[in-house]
C-alpha cells in the first residue's frame, strides 16, 4: 500500500482529524539509518506526526521541524515536514538497544528518556515559531498530545504506532490527530472521549487491514466523519552538492583555508539521508576566491 494521509472533520466541524499510514516511509528511514527496532519505533512515531503536523501548515514553502531531546541513550531526534506530505529525520544514535517495557513492547520512553520536545514553524518570517514543552512520558504520542494542550491551546487526540517484524523491518506504521474546534459542545466532547476510550491502538487497526479513513471511521464514524482530502506522502531529503557547498560558504573563508592547507579532500555527509558529497581542494579554493 502506497503511504498516504487524510484529512476529515466532524461533528459539523467541531472536530478536525487526520489520519496516515505510513509503513513504507518508516521502512525508508529504517534502511537509510539501520536503526534498531526501538529507534525504528520511535523516530518511526515522530516522522508519523510529522507529516500531520506537517500538513497543517499554510504555506508552500513552510517548513515544521519537530525535535526532541532526552537524557535516555537515543540522546534525541530530529524530523523535518512541509505541507506537500514530505517527511525526513533521524536518531543521534540509531543503534540502541533495551529490554521490553512493561507491557511488553518496545520502550521507546527508556529510550527517549526525560527532556524537551520543541516545534519550530519557518512560515518565511524574520523569526520561526518555537514552541517547547517538557517530555510527559517520551512515547512521543503523549507529549504532543500535551504540547498542542499547553503551546497551541488547542485539545487534542494524538495516537501514533510502529509495528515491528520479527526480522526488524517495519510491518505496520501511521497515527492520528484529532483535533477540538474552540466551539465544540460538551456533548461532542463527551462522545469524543468515550469513541477514544473503545479505540484499541494505532498498530492493531492497521494490522487487522484498516485503512486510514477506517481508522477515522472507528474512531468518528458516529459523529458524521467527512473525508475532507487524501495526499500522498512519502519519505524526501532535498539535500544536493550545491546546498552543501553553500553550508561550506556559510563557515566562512578562515575555516575553508584550513582545509585547504590540510591539502585533503573533504566529505560531507547529510544526517537525513546519508548522502556523502566530496569536495576536492580545487572545489575548496574556487569556493574562496567567489
Amino acid at each position: 500500500m502506497i503511504d498516504y494521509m487524510v484529512r476529515a472533520t466532524a461533528a459539523d466541524a467541531q472536530i478536525r482529524a487526520f489520519a496516515a499510514t505510513t509503513r513504507g516511509i518508516v521502512e525508508e528511514m529504517r534502511q537509510i539509518h539501520n536503526t534498531s527496532p526501538v529507534v525504528s519505533a520511535a523516530l518511526g512515531r515522530l516522522l508519523t506526526a510529522g507529516i500531520m503536523m506537517g500538513s497543517m501548515l499554510k504555506g508552500d514553502d513552510d517548513i515544521l521541524t519537530l525535535q526532541v531531546n532526552g537524557d535516555g541513550p537515543m540522546k534525541g531526534m530530529t524530523v523535518t515536514a512541509d505541507a506537500q506530505g514530505r517527511v525526513k529525520g533521524y536518531a543521534n544514535e540509531p543503534q540502541v538497544f533495551l529490554p521490553a517495557n512493561a507491557r511488553g513492547k518496545l520502550d521507546v520512553g527508556g529510550a527517549v528518556g526525560n527532556g524537551y520536545l520543541s516545534v519550530i514553524k519557518d512560515m518565511g518570517l524574520k523569526e520561526p515559531y518555537i514552541g517547547q514543552t517538557v517530555l510527559q512520558t517520551g512515547e512521543i504520542a503523549e507529549d504532543l498530545t500535551y504540547y498542542f494542550a499547553t503551546s497551541e491551546q488547542v485539545p487534542s487526540s494524538v495516537g501514533l504506532g510502529v509495528l515491528m517484524e520479527k526480522d526488524n523491518t517495519v510491518k505496520q506504521a501511521g497515527g492520528f490527530i484529532i483535533q477540538l474546534m474552540p466551539f465544540a459542545s460538551d456533548e461532542t466532547i463527551l462522545a469524543l472521549e468515550e469513541n477514544l476510550l473503545q479505540f484499541s491502538s494505532v498498530t492493531s487497526v492497521l494490522d487487522a487491514g484498516n485503512t486510514p479513513e477506517q481508522m477515522l471511521e472507528l474512531l468518528l464514524g458516529n459523529m458524521g466523519v467527512q473525508i475532507t482530502d487524501t495526499m500522498e506522502v512519502g519519505y524526501a531529503c532535498n539535500c544536493s552538492k550545491e546546498r552543501v557547498e553553500k553550508a561550506i560558504v556559510s563557515i566562512g573563508k578562515k575555516d575553508i583555508q584550513e582545509m585547504i592547507d590540510d591539502g585533503k579532500e573533504i566529505e560531507v555527509n547529510c544526517h537525513f539521508c546519508n548522502e556523502s558529497y566530496t569536495f576536492s581542494v580545487d572545489e575548496l579554493k574556487k569556493m574562496v576566491k567567489e
